[in-house]
């Protein structure tokens, strides 16, 4: 696995049990997943020879990132390394332009959008008759490196719309969408063809990053719960996915979903399925790459919430982590051994149950806790 984040640590736990032997590069020592896999590289995986030297002798390479560049894994695809997903899936996940134009070829229903030049053209596209009557606020990501809100600009008028094209990155439009709520719709694909749908979840964003996940989303209608699943599992297909892919939606005030953003490795809104799905997005992931018959992504419980750990102001989290393990023995957190930092993702947990309301609190306070932000 390329990248030694969380996704990598808890890919790495998901495999021990199905007897997958991990070879991880990493950045650093410190990387949460370079603390836990013993067979683990340093280097850069920008740099295509450090890249060929890592994958020498691995059955495949998959990721717990987008960045690796997309010219670098069409060559080791071409020295016959198995790359899951491929290099021409991922480059949907890799560049948003890329990615707005393939799901307009296959009928997507995304938010109005178009790659614009500068700030004046900001201005041509705000002012363009579309779904939400044109106009600012207008959205404007660059096309690559963003996530977790970075990248990201919601901009009311041509002056605020110059700060995006500093990067000197292309720069892609779309219209701000009047959404109720964000949903996510996680599927797993393997190579012989066979995939799974997860219940749609509805995501809950602070500045721009996942805060909290329910699964499933409550008051879906099941129909357009259906539709989400399908849409992914179509987009999954057409863009020739190996793996976990979550399409990120809207769900529209008027009932429509329009796909936000695809991610092609296990993802936040998926973190509930380490406890409340009979098979988790991780071991799902690794049994698709690896070609394995998938496992059942049905929820074990009526509700599953979770919520991440942000730091906060207090490093030391352990005698939090005392506290919430003794208040509520239900608890299941998941802690990934980074350094607390204001507002870095340190952990998560999950609760699930038959009563929403319980869980939610449960999962709410716990995380509240081990931040810092209420000590009772």
């Amino acid at each position: 696995m390329i990248g030694g984040g969380q996704l990598a640590r808890m890919a790495h736990e998901a495999g021990i049990p199905l007897g997958v032997r991990f070879r991880l590069l990493a950045d650093t020592p410190q990387d949460s997943a370079a603390q836990v896999v013993s067979d683990t590289v340093l280097g850069d995986y920008r740099d295509l020879d450090t890249l060929r030297r890592f994958a020498a002798g691995c059955d495949v390479v998959t990721f717990d990132h987008e960045h690796v560049p997309t010219e670098h894994l069409r060559a080791l695809q071409a020295e016959g390394i198995a790359v899951r997903p491929g290099p021409d899936a991922l480059v949907n996940a890799q560049d948003k332009g890329v990615m707005r134009a393939k799901l307009d070829s296959i009928g997507a229903p995304c938010p109005r959008h178009r790659l614009v030049a500068d700030p004046a053209d900001v201005t041509a596209f705000a002012n363009e008759p579309g779904s939400d009557g044109g106009g600012y606020p207008v959205v404007l990501k660059t096309v690559r490196g963003g996530y977790d809100g970075k990248g990201v600009w919601v901009v009311d008028n041509e002056q605020e719309a110059a700060a995006p094209f500093l990067a000197g990155v292309p720069v892609l439009a779309e219209e701000k969408v009047d959404f109720l709520r964000e949903l996510a719709a996680n599927v797993v694909r393997s190579p012989s063809g066979q995939a799974v749908a997860y219940p749609v979840v509805e995501s809950l964003q602070e500045n721009g990053v996942c805060a909290e996940v329910t699964a499933p989303a409550p008051d879906l209608d099941p129909e357009l719960a259906a539709e989400a699943q399908a849409l992914a599992l179509r987009i999954a297909g057409e863009l020739d996915i190996t793996g976990h892919l979550a399409v990120e939606l809207f769900q529209t005030r008027d009932g429509r979903i329009l796909v936000n953003e695809l991610a092609m490795r296990p993802h936040n809104s998926g973190h509930w399925s380490m406890d409340g799905a009979v098979t988790s997005q991780f071991e799902n992931h690794l049994r698709a790459v690896l070609d394995l018959p998938l496992g059942d992504p049905r929820p074990r419980a009526k509700w599953t919430v979770m919520v991440n750990v942000l730091g906060g102001d207090y490093p030391d989290m352990y005698h939090a982590f005392l506290h919430c393990m003794a208040r509520d023995p239900g608890l299941r957190i998941h802690m990934y051994g980074k350094d607390v930092k204001p507002g870095r993702k340190v952990g998560h947990v999950n609760v699930f149950g038959d009563d929403l309301d319980d869980v939610r609190e449960r999962a709410r306070h716990a995380a509240a806790y081990l931040r810092g932000t209420i000590t009772e």
